[in-house]
């Protein structure tokens, strides 16, 4: 996209509104997948920072911005404390919360990541919480200080697309921050259509580690968002809902 059109998060600016998550491929591929999708924002799971093992950060390409997420914590407590470790493994100021006491149908707990993002934004962090798509939660959040709100799309892992589109658009509407569709977005058309109703940016890591080209699949996304973005700010033209609308003057055609 172009410059004069940047995602703004916290203050720092990027030119790619697609966010990369890294959570279920190989290492190996992220330095592709990265590259193919133009991301400049990947996430990161601490679990994937050991010591013992390969660390995660020795595979992210350097300039891009990595957002250490607090994948597993269930509750405020746990979330708080691991986004500070995550900070000192990864030097970034940036946390993707993720409080999710559910493990059946992993649904972000709304409550927990309210207190978490009050707690958080005031050590400095730039906050981008995952939540239900809810619009009083939603504006609790910008009073807590997030930098983001990140309502799903669709649960988890699905690759269902925008079953909350309704919801998701009332906090596009509504919301004065960045609105960022994470989980469920499994094609790249869907996160097109998520960019044409004026969403921020399209978080996805399910669709490329599920595809069968996985650097194919990335720029792909790539592509669709920058498409759907192009078409938000283009204005797309109305719809009729009755009759039709001939595609070329009649004026002066003899139908008889």
């Amino acid at each position: 996209m172009s410059t004069n059109d940047p995602l703004v998060i916290g203050g720092h600016q990027f030119e790619s509104r697609f966010i990369l998550g890294s959570g279920k491929y190989s290492y190996e591929l992220i330095d592709s997948a990265v590259n193919h999708a133009k991301a400049e924002i990947i996430t990161m799971a601490l679990r994937r920072t050991s010591i013992a093992e390969e660390n995660i950060l020795n595979f992210i390409p350097q300039g891009t911005t990595i957002l250490p997420n607090t994948s597993g914590c269930t509750n405020a407590e746990e979330a708080i404390r691991m986004a500070r470790i995550a900070r000192e493994l990864s030097g970034s100021d940036f946390i993707k919360l993720e409080v999710i006491p559910d493990k059946q149908y992993l649904m972000p707990d709304n409550y927990e990541t309210l207190k978490t993002t009050e707690v958080l934004a005031k050590e400095g962090f730039i906050v981008m919480p995952y939540v239900l798509p809810d619009f009083n939660i939603a504006k609790q959040l910008v009073d807590a200080g997030a930098a983001a709100v990140m309502p799903l799309g669709a649960p988890i892992g699905t690759n269902k697309g925008l079953s909350n589109k309704d919801l998701i658009q009332i906090l596009v509407d509504e919301i004065d921050l960045p609105i960022i569709v994470d989980a469920g977005i499994g094609r790249p058309s869907q996160a097109a259509e998520a960019m044409e109703m004026g969403v921020d940016a399209i978080m996805a890591n399910t669709a490329m580690a599920t595809a069968g080209d996985i650097p194919l699949m990335a720029e792909a996304f790539h592509l669709a968002i920058e498409a759907g973005r192009k078409a938000y700010l283009a204005k797309p033209g109305r719809i009729l809902t009755k009759k039709a609308a001939p595609s070329s003057p009649l004026a002066g055609v003899s139908l008889g």
